[in-house]
Formats: structure tokens, C-alpha cells, sequence
């Protein structure tokens, strides 16, 4: 589906205009696809999207609401900070049923990003699951890259994204994405195993604070 026919694909990101949805919606604009950027704010979505368009120095992308985003797309991107998590969800679960959704949150818990947090339910993309039903082919992706990284549109990122989930299609279509973004994926199992992925998200950004650098990543020697 998704490697095949680019332009038939609509990735819908949801929390599109942070920076981390914001770099990965140019970058696959970039490479073919139609993508929207959806915000809980329709206007602020809007504007962030016409100001990527001037940055890209075309009409990429386009702006809306998180609803009408999950509702006009056939891929849907989660990247909104762990306290809006649920709440999204919670807000689009009625347009996602059969379609792929992948989950970007690392349950953060401010002010100690650097110290990982284990959530009630044990990792956000199990939480995720558990609020979404059956219907939904959920994988988990994308926690270990950096938007400092991945906002430099033309380079390719010196990361591995780790992927998780329970559907192996699903899973084989998010790894195209991972390559059309200028990285490698890394099959890392069951979406069960998002609870490690997950938890290595506040550990990266400890070595970076303690290393004084910017965009650490993992990547996954010997394959």
C-alpha cells in the first residue's frame, strides 16, 4: 500500500505543529505523500501549515482540526506530548477503526524528562491500545529521533527507528515511512516491547544533557 502509491496515501499527524510532527510531516510531504497536520486548534494547525509551506517553498501541507485530520486519513500519526495523549485519542477513536496508527508518545512525566516514567498501563502505546480497541492497527515508532535532526529536511538522520506492534503488514508499511523520512527501521517485535522503547526515550535525553549535545539516537549494529 503505502510504498507503492505514494499519492494515494493521506498521513494524517495529529499534533502536527510540534516539532517533532512538524519535521516528520515536511519530510514525508517531501517524499510523495499527501499529509495533513492536525491540532486541537483548527486555526493553529492551519498557520503552522502555511508557514512549513514557506519553509518548503511549495503547497505541501495543509492544516486542520485533529477530527477532520483522523477522519481524511488513511495513516495517522500520534505525536502529542504524553499529558494530551488519552484526551487525543479519546477524540478520534470513532474515525480510526481499520486504519494503521502510529504512536510517537514517550511518557515524559516534567519536569524530569531525564528519569523514566512507567505509566499505569505500563507503556503509551499499550494505553493506546487498551483506549482504541481491536479495530485499530496500532504500531509503535519513532521515540528515539530527534526533531533537531529530523527539521533539517534534506539530510539524512544518523538513527534507527525501532518498531513495534502486533501486525506485521502494518508494520512492514510504518518501515517505508521510516525510509521515505531518511532512516532505517528496525523490526524490535511485539507492540508489548514499546514498554523498552519507550522507557529508553528520557535515558537519551539524560546522555544528552550530561554530554551537552543535541539529538542523540540509538542505532542497531550487526543486521
Amino acid at each position: 500500500m503505502t510504498d507503492k502509491d505514494p499519492i494515494l496515501l493521506c498521513i494524517a499527524v495529529l499534533g502536527g505543529t510540534g516539532k517533532e510532527g512538524s519535521a516528520l510531516a515536511m519530510r514525508w510531504a517531501l517524499n510523495g505523500y499527501k499529509v495533513v497536520i492536525g491540532s486541537r486548534d483548527a486555526e493553529k494547525a492551519k498557520q503552522r501549515a502555511v508557514e512549513l509551506n514557506q519553509e518548503l517553498g511549495g503547497d505541501y501541507l495543509e492544516g486542520m482540526d485533529n477530527q477532520a485530520a483522523a477522519t481524511i486519513g488513511n495513516l495517522i500519526v500520534v505525536s502529542v506530548p504524553y499529558a494530551a495523549h488519552k484526551d487525543t485519542l479519546e477524540s478520534v477513536k470513532d474515525k480510526l477503526a481499520g486504519k494503521i496508527v502510529v504512536d510517537v508518545t514517550v511518557p515524559l512525566l516534567p519536569p524530569n524528562i531525564t528519569t523514566v516514567n512507567v505509566p499505569e498501563g505500563k507503556a503509551a502505546a499499550l494505553e493506546a491500545r487498551a483506549i482504541l480497541g481491536d479495530d485499530v492497527r496500532l504500531v509503535s515508532a519513532f521515540q528515539h529521533v530527534s526533531s533537531s535532526k529530523l527539521k533539517k529536511v534534506n539530510e539524512t538522520v544518523d538513527c534507527d527507528v525501532l518498531v513495534c506492534g502486533d501486525d506485521a503488514d502494518a508494520k512492514v508499511d510504518v518501515m517505508h515511512l521510516v525510509e521515505a523520512a531518511g532512516m532505517r527501521g528496525v523490526d524490535a517485535g511485539p507492540l508489548v516491547n514499546a514498554v523498552a522503547v519507550e522507557a529508553m526515550g528520557p535515558v537519551l535525553l539524560y546522555i544528552n544533557k550530561k554530554y551537552g549535545v543535541k539529538g542523540t539516537g540509538i542505532r542497531i549494529t550487526g543486521i
